[in-house]
């Protein structure tokens, strides 16, 4: 497997309680990467109880809504981690929607989810969106805290699994 390090590197994120961008901003700081926030365009409430439920409306429906701006220039990029919160067993659906905006071949894409148990399908879920590019192994970063707390307590835990991709 080929070092991943010296490629341009983008990461695009979904985060809707903190817990993903808290983790992102260590991998961007570390990668020197570029990033793109992946927002739906209605946004979500922020109610915990009342976000779920409209999550899982659209997890049920298959529902990939509409999200804000693009990604510039998305051809100069050679790997694109792909970071979301694990909703409903799988990554938001705006995360789908982002996915199905680009091509993505001969790019590596790398899965990275935070969650409260377990990565359930998301890692594999961005893995079968993305079938013409290259992947490398995710991680599921698990936290039972929300707002970024305590993600500077797993940063150990990203690096090792960045070292292993990049160096």
């Amino acid at each position: 497997m080929n070092s991943l390090n010296n490629k341009k590197v983008l990461v695009a994120y979904f985060s809707w309680s903190g817990n993903t961008k808290a983790a992102i901003g260590h991998i961007v700081q570390k990668l020197n990467a570029d990033q793109f926030e992946i927002v739906r365009e209605a946004d979500y409430p922020t109610d915990y109880n009342e976000c779920t439920n409209e999550a899982k409306a659209e997890k049920d429906a298959n529902a990939h809504p509409s999200i804000r701006g693009v990604v510039k220039n998305m051809e100069q990029y050679d790997v694109v981690l792909i970071c979301v919160p694990v909703w409903w067993y799988t990554a938001p659906m705006p995360v789908f929607t982002f996915l199905e905006q680009y091509d993505f071949s001969g790019k590596t894409v790398i899965p990275f989810c935070t969650a409260y148990s377990g990565p359930s399908s998301t890692l594999r879920d961005i893995i079968v969106a993305t079938p013409k590019s290259d992947h490398r192994d995710g991680i599921c970063v698990v936290t039972k805290e929300m707002d970024g707390k305590g993600m500077d307590r797993k940063r150990g835990e990203i690096d090792n699994w960045l070292d292993k991709l990049f160096l």
